[in-house]
């Protein structure tokens, strides 16, 4: 396996540099267009040559969409093409599931065998997006190479970040430049990438067998005390995010080595000091993307307090339904939503009641709780069952279970030091944050320049950091595919 690793990894390096000085030689914007796509579909055709044809497939027939409904912008048509991707897209990633359920059933049991294209949820959102725009009256008006490339963006196409044809276009058709800055602040993001991904895949598996955070969801969960359980839920929000903030550090530091500006996805979550900010910082362009495609048209029916609130936690189920159509997932949503109509409620507690503390002591209780709150969810994102997730939340309601402790010594060892990590990594770059903005009135400037530029001093650290890791602990799984995301 990881020999197979080793392969991937130095094929894909070397087509990012061979596809860096192609587009560097390029004449002309329409050259690198078709130069990205091809380098795009080749990436993707990798993974699997059936999965290049149903991404083709969706490209042409949505392009062709868009041009339907630019003809005229009706509701009707607008909602043809939303079915379109979404039959499409529950053709593949719900009607498996149905086919496992009438396994006893010859006439239903094949769909079982049908395989999830990698990425498709992320390249159907954005096609949809794009329906919209469209139908709102954006100027849009891309060539099908440029939306073919649009949806087929390499870096992009597997998981994410979901991205806007506004923002993707006026970028396709800058003219072809060479910026080291670019270059290296992109190579910054790659290494930083991939050393979380890595951390991602220590917190799966442990530093030895038995120590991580899979094998101790396989536990019998009755055996897990209190202190087990916020364990593991710690461990497994840490091991999320280093996986999903990983891989969007490695796609969108890949874009910006070809000055392509992606939108950032991960923004400090676990720094939030309320649900709402941390959804505003979790997963951004796929909170955004229900946001702005789900909520609002659902908010802006009726004028009621109480709608409103409704229709945020039918966003959040929808939320928790698109990761994937199985009840913890949807139980998952409902959490979250009744976690934003809570603090709504709250907000208006605070608007009209006396109910504010001192500045500093109220911030660190609202951390706090949004910390605790969103760590509890991950046991219904994780679990292995219902039954699972129920014991698990009845454990840590027992005071009586927080004498007892089943997970080995290295997992608490492991799990304190990824969370004392993140804060401590997240406290030296907002000091050099702070140092950058100071410059030459604040401290030295040298300071300055190291803060600002801090690329390239960074990056053979990473290097290094990342080398140890792969060649020294050797995770276990792919570090340069789609990661957890490629279930979704």
């Amino acid at each position: 396996m990881f020999s197979t690793l080793t392969e991937r990894t130095l094929t894909y390096a070397v087509g990012l540099i061979l596809l860096r000085l192609l587009v560097s030689l390029a004449k002309s914007v329409r050259l690198r267009e078709a130069l990205f796509l091809i380098a795009s579909y080749l990436f993707y055709l990798s993974w699997g040559p059936w999965f290049l044809a149903v991404l083709i497939f969706s490209s042409l027939v949505n392009y062709a969409l868009g041009r339907y409904l630019r003809q005229r912008l009706t509701s009707g048509r607008l909602w043809l093409g939303i079915a379109f991707n979404l039959v499409v897209l529950s053709f593949f990633k719900y009607l498996p599931a149905a086919g496992g359920f009438f396994a006893q059933t010859p006439a239903v049991a094949w769909l079982s065998q049908i395989i999830l294209p990698l990425g498709i949820s992320f390249w159907s959102f954005q096609a949809i997006s794009y329906l919209f725009d469209l139908y709102r009256e954006e100027e849009l008006d891309p060539t099908l190479l440029e939306f073919c490339l649009y949806m087929a963006f390499w870096p992009t196409v597997l998981s994410g970040p979901i991205c806007r044809l506004p923002e993707m276009l006026p970028q396709f058709r800058q003219p072809v430049v060479l910026s080291w800055d670019d270059i290296g602040k992109g190579t910054q993001r790659v290494l930083t990438g991939v050393f979380m991904m890595a951390l991602s895949q220590i917190m799966a598996n442990g530093p030895a067998p038995g120590q991580g955070v899979d094998a101790g969801f396989e536990r019998d969960a009755h055996l897990l005390g209190g202190a087990d359980v916020w364990c593991l839920a710690i461990g497994y929000g840490f091991q999320l995010f280093f996986n999903f903030a990983g891989y969007s550090h490695l796609v969108i530091g890949a874009a910006r080595i070809f000055s392509i500006h992606l939108q950032e996805n991960f923004e400090r979550p676990y720094l939030s000091t309320t649900p709402s900010m941390f959804w505003t910082r979790w997963h951004i362009s796929l909170s955004f993307w229900i946001r702005d495609y789900v909520f609002f048209p659902l908010a802006t029916l009726r004028s009621e307090i109480w709608w409103r609130n409704l229709s945020l936690v039918i966003a959040m189920f929808v939320f928790g339904l698109w990761h994937k159509g199985a009840v913890l997932y949807m139980m998952w949503g409902l959490y979250q939503g009744l976690l934003l109509v809570l603090h709504r409620q709250w907000q208006r507690l605070q608007l009209h009641g006396n109910t504010r503390l001192l500045e500093n002591l109220y911030t660190v209780f609202s951390w706090a709780i949004t910390f605790a709150a969103v760590t509890l969810g991950w046991i219904l994102f994780r679990g292995e069952s219902r039954g699972q997730a129920a014991t698990m939340f009845r454990t840590i309601l027992s005071p009586a279970r927080y004498s007892q402790f089943a997970l080995p010594l290295n997992f608490y060892r492991l799990t304190s030091f990824a969370m004392i990590g993140y804060f401590a990594v997240l406290a030296v770059a907002a000091f050099l944050d702070r140092q950058a903005k100071a410059g030459q009135s604040g401290t030295s400037r040298l300071l300055a320049v190291l803060a600002r530029d801090r690329w390239v001093w960074t990056v053979p650290i990473v290097l290094v950091l990342s080398l140890y890791l792969l060649l020294v602990l050797r995770p276990q799984g792919p570090l340069v595919g789609p990661m957890m995301y490629r279930i979704f």
